[in-house]
């Protein structure tokens, strides 16, 4: 049995992992997918969200696992990943990336996506009137999330969706070779992702 810990990307919640964690439970793995701060049922305010506060909830859920765990993000949750790793390195057990943003040392997610010009979401964000906050053009959500998935997960998936705090996006990230670059890492490329393109994930 391993514990396994899900990040969610941008605009989700722990609710988008609910077929995976139901996958793992029945191999008797021990699984958690939270909500971070700010989005699916977490009420923080946007203004109150930044990297240093994602990585410390996740890091406080870890440090109470009684084994290191397994922590799997999916696309911008990687920056919650790698930010982790740097701080609690011997407390994970691999990094899973699953087409997520795999940074260098100094690089902001919203630098990264800013060269992935074939990406549908970067020209389909919505900046609040206070900038805090983005969300993704209505028009936009099927194709650039949910390619595949039935009609009734996307109308569910539309009515969970909520704004992304903007500050996390344009913070850089921080990692070295002495901590984060310790942590076994995995990365799972989705060949079909409009969102992380396929090269981009492979130039990541």
């Amino acid at each position: 049995m391993s514990s396994y810990i899900l990040v969610h990307g941008a605009w989700h919640g722990g609710w988008c992992w609910h077929r995976v964690v139901a996958r793992l439970q029945r191999a008797s793995h021990r699984v958690l997918a939270p909500d971070l701060l700010g989005l699916g049922i977490d009420d923080t305010p946007p203004r109150h969200v930044s990297l240093a506060r994602w990585t410390a909830q996740i890091a406080d859920l870890i440090e109470a696992e009684s084994e290191p765990v397994v922590l799997v993000g999916h696309s911008r949750g990687g920056i919650v990943l790698s930010s982790v790793a740097e701080r609690i390195p011997n407390r994970i057990r691999t990094l899973v990336y699953v087409s997520a943003f795999l940074l260098e040392d100094g690089v902001s997610l919203q630098d990264a996506a800013a060269q992935i010009p074939d990406s549908l979401v970067p020209p389909a964000m919505v900046v609040s009137e206070d900038h805090v906050s983005t969300t993704l053009r209505e028009d936009i959500v099927r194709d650039a999330f949910y390619g595949r998935c039935s009609d009734e997960d996307i109308a569910l998936a539309r009515l969970l969706l909520k704004p992304e705090p903007q500050a996390p996006l344009a913070t850089p990230i921080r990692i070295s070779a002495e901590r984060f670059g310790t942590v076994p890492r995995v990365y799972i490329e989705c060949t079909e992702d409009r969102a992380i393109t396929h090269a981009a994930q492979r130039r990541m």
